[in-house]
């Protein structure tokens, strides 16, 4: 074992490349959270209320089987064909199936293919800057919580707290071995993360009587900085606003998307929070640089 974890270090390039395709198993596995999820909280939903209102839980989510991110197997949305070990192959079995049902050929959503290349990619980046050690390993799990957190809010306008408030307690848990921010550091941007966009949600609905924006942001925002520290948080706000901008006109410009519907902004918040973990450093140095201190 000592032997691989030297060979692993000493090789920059093999260590990548080991990364590139456990991220598109783990995408594969981020295929299910991010469908699953959104589900299992609706029916957490649904029981919770039938309790309040003293119904039967059974009554309450006999239309829908019980789902848990571990069973029962996937299986096709069209036909119910349980999907075996080699369909279930990153990136090769939607290649090798042309997009389709083994079974009934219906249509697989590209969306499957795209999560996992987007998880092999991002960890294969994560792998190249940081190299073999604890920081690549915490990064890794960040990378991959914030991209299921993404989708899912891109999807249903949904931060889920299974996935923010363990990336929060992760971003602690790293700030006390100093693997990107000091503990005092990471509390404090936790803190203000948080502090910071419920105080703008409070005076935009005392402004307009509209809600600006979900409590799952204060919370992601939070958890950036709980990883970052609160240097950063300036960074990730002007990012994810900057990210925020272009995608949103791209979507009107492109899409004919309505400006009156409204955008997650967990998704920006959450790319700005992985390029300035990454790079947050040589971006704070640029910046200041230009301003002359």
């Amino acid at each position: 074992m000592m032997a691989l974890f030297e060979l692993l270090e000493s090789s920059h390039i093999l260590f990548t490349v080991l990364v590139i395709l456990l991220g598109l198993l783990v995408g594969s596995f981020l295929n299910v959270v991010i469908y699953r999820l959104p589900l299992i909280m609706e029916q957490e939903w649904r029981s919770q209320c039938a309790e309040l209102f003293g119904q039967s839980d059974t009554a309450a989510t006999a239309d829908k089987p019980s789902l848990s991110l571990w069973g029962p197997r996937s299986q096709c949305p069209h036909c119910g064909h349980l999907i075996t070990a080699i369909e279930n192959i990153p990136l090769f079995s939607y290649i090798r199936q042309r997009g389709r049902c083994a079974h009934c050929q219906g249509a697989i959503s590209i969306q499957y293919p795209i999560i996992e290349a987007l998880s092999g990619c991002l960890a294969g980046i994560v792998a190249w800057k940081l190299g073999f050690g604890w920081p690549a390993a915490a990064a890794l799990l960040f990378t991959w919580i914030l991209l299921a957190a993404s989708i899912i809010d891109f999807r249903h306008q949904l931060l889920p707290d299974d996935l923010v408030l363990p990336l929060l307690w992760l971003g602690l848990l790293a700030a006390l071995f100093r693997l990107f921010a000091d503990l005092p550091s990471a509390v404090i941007g936790a803190m203000a993360g948080y502090l910071s966009l419920w105080s703008v949600y409070q005076v935009f609905r005392l402004l307009t009587g509209k809600e600006g924006m979900g409590h799952g942001d204060f919370k992601l925002l939070a958890a950036l900085g709980a990883w970052a520290g609160w240097q950063y948080l300036v960074t990730i706000v002007i990012l994810s606003s900057v990210v925020g901008a272009i995608f949103g006109l791209a979507l009107i410009l492109f899409r004919g998307r309505d400006r009156q519907i409204p955008m997650p902004f967990g998704p920006f918040l959450a790319t700005a929070g992985w390029i300035a973990l990454l790079w947050g450093e040589a971006i704070n140095g640029a910046y200041l640089q230009w301003l002359g201190l």
